[in-house]
């Protein structure tokens, strides 16, 4: 265990306020970091766990322009949502704020002002891409287009959700404002940068060296990759009409970078809590006896590794964070979660359709966590584990001792006598599960601490099977007795430690075994030689957890699918015969093809139209036959804006379609002497 002088500064991912709360965040973030937060607390740890709805940067500009709102409206809403959704499960926060309170503005801006006051930033012009339009600059997501790698003409400026790739708004083929659907220009616009690569010396000692052997594979790996590809200077401001404003000269029209401000949000959450607790909140950020831990997910890495760190770095007195136990992703029924296609189990939907049930989502996450790796949730595993493990083993032995007790003696716990050596042997092991669970909890090991805790239970039903007190009370009544004592110390310890992980059912237990007004403790069962006293009254049994039918599992899978297919049947009617309608599509012939070195797979295709040649750059498979297709008539876009890939001019868009073999099959017309340049109509 852990010194009882040291505070904790325990920390959840601001969860992004344009959306509610989906099973991947609970599995990544809130739940691992509500098992610790509880744990920390019932062992009399100084503990504060502090989080905040994230409400800045262009998602929130994007939802609000699709949803017709101000940014504000579209905060307010989702903020309420997930606020409500946490209440209802009980995460327990000591601190809920929000980064669009005074209090972060002020506090992001402090920052903000110190760093630039010191020269930490490097102020410097670049050309960005700018909606002629609209009049304003365009941040990655306001803009799509086709992506280099892949050919997925839906790619955002900063990723391609197709192939994964990362990306920049320049790397698009034929990129559009998301805003005006026109083509953007580029403009000049100045920007404050943080010099990450100034750090790397930093972050190798501090992390790569310092925190080997106690951080996470999956963290430290991460981090060790953007060390070893060289970190770069990175944007803090923005242009954007929609966040903290630039708090210095020449920050006119230009927010913060809304990852330069969101992880602020936990020291201006802490400095809120102070000030509605009467506390001081320095000592929670800047004392060496506080161990700070974030709980993040693991596209949240690069940033509390190595962004904020340097920013606490720079910054008076700062402690650097203890540990970052990020997870990995939670991925459901075998696909990716997606907000865009539906494809995701909401916490606020779960709540209405299991009422009671909050403890089952919180168990089925956490035995299942994604703690070093990808895993998948689906709703028959959830099915599977509440009926033969909360059900058959943890909630069958607390209703069977609870039955007991109440039928052979009156409701009150018998008075032991003449203990044997493996009566004796079951109270010492109660004993160490207090240990055994924290060990791993500190450790972040929450799937192990979870099974430890439904072994103690499975440790009750294994005694009272071997044991048979309902055989013995009819001929050894003590027997009997010295079994229903020792089965009522198993269940008043789970009751105490299952709190972190089933808090809900904890305290449900506690009422059952009338314990709820007593002061024990963590501790206490490992100290205790008994937890609960002879002739203790305890309540009539009731079931902590209930059996779930096929048909539930069954409508929830085809709410699932009904879902995703309702918005895949939205996104096939998105284009109009006006957008398609601009297209110019014409009638040339291929005169030549080129390998291309730069590209692998990519070949470039010279055409006639008529007067002129075009140069296009197509991707196509192995298998092509270049001299089949010299001569060929094919179909040709010939209206698109010329585009530079890899060196190359593509100035169009054949149109063509693959086969089964996936070989290529231009669309070509049906009379072969049709002049070129001719149009299609």
């Amino acid at each position: 265990m852990t010194k009882s002088k040291e505070k904790y500064t325990v920390t959840a991912a601001l969860p992004y306020a344009n959306g509610p709360i989906h099973i991947g965040h609970l599995a990544g973030v809130y739940i691992p970091a509500d098992i610790y937060s509880r744990y920390l607390r019932a062992i009399g740890k100084d503990i504060i766990f502090i989080c905040g709805s994230d409400e800045h940067g262009v998602a929130i500009s994007i939802k609000a322009k699709k949803e017709n709102k101000t940014p504000k409206e579209v905060i307010d809403k989702y903020d309420s949502m997930i606020k409500d959704a946490f209440k209802k499960f009980d995460i327990s926060f000591d601190n809920y704020s929000r980064t669009s309170k005074k209090i972060h503005h002020e506090t992001a801006s402090d920052f903000f002002k110190n760093l630039n006051k010191k020269n930490i930033f490097i102020e410097k012009e670049s050309k960005q891409l700018f909606d002629n339009e609209a009049k304003q600059f365009l941040a990655d997501r306001f803009v799509k287009g086709i992506c280099p790698i892949c050919n997925n003409d839906e790619a955002y400026g900063d990723q391609c959700e197709s192939c994964g790739s990362s990306l920049s708004a320049n790397e698009l083929i034929d990129p559009k404002s998301t805003i005006s659907n026109s083509k953007p220009i580029l403009k000049k616009t100045k920007h404050w940068y943080l010099p990450l690569n100034k750090y790397e010396k930093f972050i190798n000692e501090w992390i790569l060296k310092g925190h080997k052997k106690d951080w996470k594979i999956n963290v430290y790996g991460q981090v060790k990759s953007w060390i070893d590809n060289g970190l770069k200077e990175r944007a803090v401001t923005r242009d954007l009409d929609w966040g903290i404003p630039v708090p210095i000269k020449d920050g006119e029209g230009k927010v913060l970078y809304v990852w330069f401000d969101a992880p602020i949000g936990y020291i201006s959450s802490t400095k809120e809590w102070a000030k509605n607790n009467g506390k001081d909140w320095e000592p929670y950020w800047k004392s060496k006896n506080t161990k700070l831990i974030h709980f993040i997910g693991k596209d949240n890495i690069v940033f509390h590794c190595i962004i904020f760190p340097v920013i606490l770095k720079e910054s008076s007195d700062y402690i650097l964070p203890h540990n970052v136990p990020a997870n990995e992703f939670l991925n459901l029924e075998g696909k990716k979660i997606s907000t865009s296609k539906n494809w995701a189990v909401w916490l606020h939907e779960y709540l209405t359709e299991f009422p009671g049930r909050e403890d089952l989502l919180r168990y089925v996450l956490t035995s299942n966590a994604p703690e070093t790796k990808d895993n998948d949730f689906t709703w028959k595993e959830f099915q599977s584990r509440n009926n033969n493990e909360l059900v058959s083993i943890y909630g069958n032995f607390v209703n069977r001792v609870l039955v007991l007790i109440n039928k052979y003696f009156e409701g009150k716990v018998p008075t032991p006598s003449n203990l044997n050596d493996k009566d004796f042997e079951i109270l010492k092991l109660i004993n160490q599960f207090p240990e055994k669970i924290g060990k791993k909890i500190e450790d972040f090991k929450f799937r192990e601490a979870s099974q430890i805790l439904i072994n103690l239970s499975r440790i009750g039903n294994k005694f009272l099977a071997e044991e048979e007190p309902w055989k013995l009370i009819k001929n050894d009544v003590k027997k009997a007795q010295n079994i229903l004592y020792i089965a009522i110390q198993i269940a008043a310890a789970l009751s105490i430690l299952s709190e972190p992980f089933l808090p809900f059912s904890s305290k449900k237990l506690k009422t059952l075994l009338g314990i709820s007004n007593t002061k024990l403790k963590w501790n206490d069962i490992i100290s205790l030689k008994e937890i609960i006293k002879p002739n203790h009254l305890i309540e009539k049994p009731e079931l902590l957890f209930k059996k779930i039918e096929d048909d539930e599992i069954n409508y929830q899978i085809n709410k699932l699918n009904k879902k995703s297919s309702e918005n895949s049947d939205k996104k096939k009617k998105i284009t109009s015969y006006n957008n398609f309608s601009k297209f110019k599509i014409s009638v040339g012939s291929i005169i030549s093809i080129y390998k291309i070195k730069s590209l692998k797979n990519y070949k470039k295709f010279k055409i006639n139209i008529g007067e002129k040649n075009l140069n296009v750059v197509s991707k196509i498979p192995k298998t092509f036959n270049d001299k089949k297709y010299i001569g060929q008539k094919v179909s040709i876009i010939t209206n698109l804006t010329p585009k530079k890939i890899k060196g190359e001019i593509s100035e169009g868009h054949i149109l063509s379609t693959k086969n089964e073999k996936g070989d290529i099959t231009f669309v070509i017309p049906d009379n072969n002497i049709i002049e070129n340049g001719l149009s299609i109509s």
